[in-house]
């Protein structure tokens, strides 16, 4: 399902938007800065202050998440199911997998929120369809950024 530039699009650029279901039904987007990969169909972020994402998923499971490349102007939009996992029960494996691109801050997560995929997209800036190569965005969003 992840694509390889998928995965190393999240893997660079670890924040991702998480967007769920509120109990009233209305929408919640928040941001959430430490993502891993664990497979081709799932994907992990630590819980660190997060109550709202939390109990949102506990009601309602269904969630996206997009990343985005501010320089070369792509994102990946998943969709899925989330399930918060306290790190008391969690997988020898998954913790590992946060200690190694989170070892500083696993000792603030309480746990995990786990995101098993069931659609994945990678979407592209329409300045690709006017002919821009990935090299000249990310130079020209890299020299607005620099001029911040």
């Amino acid at each position: 399902m992840l694509t390889e530039e998928m995965q190393s699009l999240i893997r660079t650029h670890t924040a991702g938007f998480v967007a769920t279901v509120r109990a009233d039904g209305s929408a919640a987007v928040s941001p959430k800065a430490t993502f891993v990969v664990v497979d081709d169909r799932t994907i992990a972020c630590g819980n660190i202050r997060s109550p709202g994402t939390v109990g949102n998923l506990r009601r309602n499971a269904a969630c996206e998440i997009c990343f985005l490349d501010p320089l070369t102007r792509k994102a990946v939009r998943v969709a899925g199911n989330g399930t918060v996992i306290s790190k008391a029960v969690a997988s020898n494996e998954l913790t590992s997998v946060f200690e190694q691109y989170w070892g500083d801050f696993v000792q603030h997560m309480t746990g995990f929120m786990v995101f098993d995929l069931t659609s994945a997209e990678l979407i592209l800036s329409p300045a690709y369809d006017l002919g821009a190569t990935e090299q000249e965005l990310a130079t020209a969003n890299k020299a607005k950024m620099a001029a911040l």
